[in-house]
Parts: structure tokens; sequence; C-alpha cells
């Protein structure tokens, strides 16, 4: 299960105008619950004017660099980001949760030669350098190719970097910027990233039915019509690999007050969490099963509470549940029981969870 720990912010970076990175000291004797597969995330817990406040960033380090680093972009209004790009300073605490995620790498295997490719967009680029790094410094025979979309260049998140990767692995690595504020002189990379930009781009510079891996990370329109497109040029679907930031609340709204319309059912709720279970009684038309039982005093893990990181993640081992969305769990996990209990309304009579399973 996952954990908070309080750890010591050892060292603040300003990547650009409006983002920084921040790197956590990790103790010795917490190595091993912070282990991390590329691509993975944190949760960042804290208190501002009495509210508390959880946020999830990707790790940008890849394992072998023995760090823990997150980038934060600041966003208008955003009280954490305001925080983490004005206020913190090294010496700062901030409670963080293991790493979770499944947003990652199939296993590596040092000899393998394959060819992995990411569409990403503004800070999306952070999960997918934690992946781009592994790939090029444990499987030296595989190539890696990143389209990464930003308003203009001095908007583009860890542009040193990629670029000296790129000095580094010369014949592994390609990188193609695509801009939308700012002409870089060719068409094909000014703009969005969208359908056909993806149609032409795989038509010109990868044979997308060569690609062993697809990853894609930016807001849910992009990743969506990137996913219908790669599907429609003869990419598996399980070759795909998508991670969202933020969920469209305008289609949670919509589908939570369907659930909510319909007739109501009392449902006595079992949740089994580190060994110990605990119940309470929930309406169907009422809280999610998260939401009730951190009312009820649970400490349940979360950090979204939108269906886009998996961390209320449980099993269903009893009844029913109506849905709200997903945006985490992959098809073999719904298909083995698994639940966002953030998203999940009962349908029957009696629910029991299982974060333990």
């Amino acid at each position: 299960m996952p954990k908070f720990h309080s750890l010591t912010i050892k060292d603040i970076r300003r990547e650009t105008s409006n983002c920084v990175s921040l790197a956590f000291d990790v103790p010795a004797n917490l190595m091993q619950e912070y282990a991390f597969l590329p691509g993975q995330y944190l949760t960042l817990r804290t208190k501002l004017e009495g509210q508390e406040l959880r946020r999830s960033y990707s790790i940008c380090s890849h394992p072998g660099e023995g760090e823990w680093r997150v980038a934060v972009k600041q966003v208008p209004q955003g009280l954490f980001s305001t925080l983490a790009n004005q206020q913190l300073k090294v010496g700062d605490t901030l409670d963080v949760m293991t790493p979770m995620g499944n947003f990652t790498l199939p296993p590596i295997h040092p000899s393998a030669a394959h060819h992995y490719v990411a569409f990403v967009a503004g800070s999306g680029i952070t999960p997918v350098l934690s992946i781009m790094q592994a790939v090029l410094t444990q499987e030296p025979l595989s190539r890696f190719t990143l389209v990464y979309g930003n308003r203009s260049a001095d908007a583009i998140i860890f542009r040193e970097k990629i670029e000296g990767l790129k000095n580094i692995f010369l014949e592994r690595l390609s990188v193609h910027y695509v801009l939308s504020a700012e002409n870089p002189g060719i068409p094909l990379f000014f703009g969005r990233i969208n359908a056909q930009k993806c149609r032409t781009i795989c038509d010109k510079l990868i044979d997308a039915q060569n690609v062993d891996a697809f990853f894609l990370c930016g807001p849910m329109e992009m990743n969506n019509e990137l996913r219908d497109t790669l599907v429609s040029l003869g990419v598996e679907r399980r070759l795909i690999h998508i991670e969202l930031f933020n969920a469209g609340e305008a289609q949670q709204l919509s589908r939570k007050a369907e659930i909510t319309a319909a007739p109501a059912v009392l449902s006595q709720i079992t949740i089994t969490l580190d060994g110990n279970s605990f119940e309470f009684p929930l309406a169907s038309n009422g809280d999610t099963i998260l939401e009730a039982a951190l009312k009820a005093g649970a400490d349940l893990p979360f950090a979204c509470k939108g269906g886009v990181c998996c961390t209320c993640r449980s099993k269903l081992v009893e009844g029913a549940v109506d849905k709200e969305l997903n945006y985490a769990l992959e098809p073999e996990e719904l298909e083995a029981g698994y639940i966002l209990t953030c998203q999940s309304h009962p349908k029957t009579e009696r629910v029991r969870v299982d974060f333990d399973s």
C-alpha cells in the first residue's frame, strides 16, 4: 500500500519561466519503499491556509540516477503550483507518497532492439523523460523517437537535458519539436499535435506498425485523438500507453448526474485495508465510496479524486458498483475486478472492497 513520509527538498531547479523541478532527499532506510519504475509519479501533500492539498507529479529522473525529482508547472490560480514555483525552498519538507502509476515501460531487456515513440505536450514530458532515459541507458540496442509539443521554444521543459541526450545518443534518439505559437519554418512542426500531424509523422518519419510501444501524454483531447489515429493505422491498442494529467470535469459531472438520478439503493459498504475491515452505510445516489469512507474517518489512499491516477484502486470482491469515469485502470485490471473508489457508487445492498488485494 502507498504510504506518506516526510521528505526534505534537497534541490530546486528553475526549468522554464513557469516551471520548477524539486528533488527530494530519500533516507537510506526508505530507499526500498521509494524504488520506482520509469514513468511513475509521486503524490505530494501539504497544508495551506488550513486546507490539505494533494497533488501528483510524475518523476522526471530515471531509476538509474538515484534521484527523486518532479517538475511542477505553474497553473493559473493553482494553489500548490504557486507554492512550488514561488515559495518553497531547499530544506523545506513535504509529505511524499511512495511511487505509484501504471504509465511505464514494459520490462527492460538489455539485449532487446526496440523502437519506442512518444507524443507529448507541455508538462507531459515529465514521465516520458524518465522512460526515455531508461531506454537509452539500459537498452543499448533500442531507439526512441520523441514528438514534443509546446507553445514556443522557450516554453520547452527540459530542453537542455533533451539536447544533451541527443548529443550522447546520436544514432538512437530522434527529437521533433512542434510549436503552436512560434513558426519554426517547417509546416509539419507548426501548430498543435493532432490526428493529421500524427498521420503525416507516421507516414514520413515513423513506421507505426514496427513500433514496439507508443506513449501519449498530454491533454485528454490530444491523447484520445492520437490513440484513435494510431489504431486506425493498424497499431494494436495494447501497445498504446496513455497518461492523463487532468480529467474532463464536465464529463465527470454529467456521469455523476446520471448515477444520482437513478433509483436509490441503500448499501452496506465493507472496506478491508491493512488486514482490518470496517463498515458504513451509503446510498447509491450520494457520495462515492472513497468520499464516504473519508467522512467516516478512514485513512484511505487517494490523490486526484478524478479517476486519473490509480492511488485509490481496490478490488471489488462482493456486490456491484456504478462507475463515473476511469482514466487509470487498464482493461485487464477492470476484468480482474479492480475499481477506482473515487469514481464508484454502490448498486447492490452489500458491497465489499479490498485494498490489500
